[in-house]
């Protein structure tokens, strides 16, 4: 699944608009949906999107063992 499904997703989750995401974020809707299509989005911005859904983004190295590096 690609970054953009998931924001997708969240998105729908939340029943927010990306229009409304975006100004959440302090980006225009339009810059939104360009780095969206790009899927040019840094780890502070997936931050601040999940922060703004009401959860949390976790990027990391997750191993059968339970260890996240």
């Amino acid at each position: 699944m690609t970054m953009a499904q998931k924001i997708n997703m969240a998105v729908a989750y939340k029943g927010m608009s990306q229009a409304a995401l975006a100004r959440a974020i302090s980006m225009t809707p339009s810059n939104f949906n360009q780095k969206l299509k790009r899927e040019t989005f840094s780890p502070e911005e997936l931050s601040k999107i999940a922060e703004a859904l009401g959860g949390i983004y976790e990027f990391c190295f997750i191993f059968p063992d339970g260890t996240k590096i």
